[in-house]
C-alpha cells in the first residue's frame, strides 16, 4: 500500500471516518422464509448473508452426536463475484475451512447448546461482497440469524476488526486498511459480560500495543452490540405489526 495515506494529518481515514468510528451498518432479519433463521448485513462495502437451520436431528455419522449438548456446524463461503479477483473459490479450500472453524468456535461459546442434546444447529454464511472485516460481518450476520431462528444465546456475539496505523488504533478495518496496517486482529465479544468468544491475530504485535488495540476493539464490539440490538427490536416491531399483536 505504498503511497496510500491510511491516516491523514487531521486524523481521518481513507473513507473519512475517525479512528474509533464504525462503518455504516445496515441489516435485515428474516430474509429467507424457507430457513429457520436468516439475516443480511452490510458493514460499509462488506456484505454478508447468514442462514440457520435447526435445532434438528444430527445428520450423517452418528459419531458426531453429543449426548449433553447440540453440535454446531458452520460453513463459510465467498461468492465468486465478491472481490475484484474473479478466481474460482472451491468449497472447502483452506481459508474457508479455517473461517468455518473460527465461526464454529465463536458460536459454541455463545449458543446455549446444552438445551438441545443430541441435536445439530447449522449456520451457513456467505460473503456477497468483500471489503475487509469478513469474519466480523459473518459473525454479526449469523448472530442475527440465530436470534431469528429463536435459538437462545448467552448474549449477542459482536465481532470487529482493529489494527494499528502510525501508533493509532483503528477499528472496523476496510480492505485497504487490513492490507496496509501490518498488524490486525479480529475480536468476537459477548458485550454484557465482556467474555471473549474468539481472538484472532495474523501477525506479531508488540506487547505495548496489545492493550490499546484490544480496548479499541472491545469498545467497538459494544457499540456494535447496541446496533444489533436496535435491528432485533426493529424486526420484532415489524413482525408484531404484521401479526396484529
Amino acid at each position: 500500500m505504498a503511497g496510500l495515506e491510511l491516516l491523514s494529518d487531521q486524523g481521518y481515514r481513507l473513507d473519512g471516518r475517525k479512528p474509533s468510528e464504525l462503518r455504516k451498518i445496515q441489516a435485515r432479519m428474516g430474509v429467507f422464509a424457507q430457513a429457520d433463521g436468516s439475516a443480511y448485513i452490510e458493514q460499509g462495502n462488506t456484505k454478508a448473508l447468514a442462514v440457520v437451520y435447526g435445532p434438528h436431528e444430527v445428520r450423517g455419522s452418528r459419531n458426531k452426536t453429543l449426548h449433553d449438548r447440540a453440535v454446531i456446524n458452520c460453513q463459510y463461503s465467498m461468492a465468486t463475484f465478491s472481490t475484484a479477483e474473479r478466481k474460482r473459490r472451491p468449497h472447502g479450500d483452506r481459508k474457508s475451512s479455517e473461517m468455518s472453524l473460527h465461526l464454529k468456535q465463536t458460536f459454541e461459546a455463545a449458543i446455549l447448546t446444552q438445551l438441545y442434546p443430541r441435536s445439530q444447529i447449522d449456520i451457513y454464511v456467505k460473503i456477497l461482497q468483500s471489503d475487509g472485516g469478513n469474519y466480523s460481518a459473518c459473525v454479526n450476520a449469523a448472530t442475527l440469524a440465530v436470534i431469528d431462528a429463536g435459538i437462545p444465546m448467552r448474549d449477542y456475539v459482536c465481532a470487529c476488526s482493529a489494527g494499528f496505523v502510525e501508533d493509532t488504533p483503528l477499528v472496523d478495518l476496510c480492505h485497504a486498511e487490513e492490507s496496509g496496517s501490518g498488524t490486525a486482529l479480529a475480536l468476537a465479544l459477548l458485550p454484557r459480560g465482556g467474555q471473549i468468544a474468539l481472538l484472532q491475530m495474523d501477525a506479531r504485535l508488540h506487547q505495548d500495543h496489545l492493550d490499546p488495540l484490544m480496548e479499541a476493539a472491545m469498545t467497538a464490539c459494544r457499540s456494535l452490540g447496541q446496533v444489533l440490538d436496535g435491528v432485533v427490536r426493529q424486526h420484532l416491531q415489524e413482525v408484531s405489526v404484521l401479526t396484529g399483536e
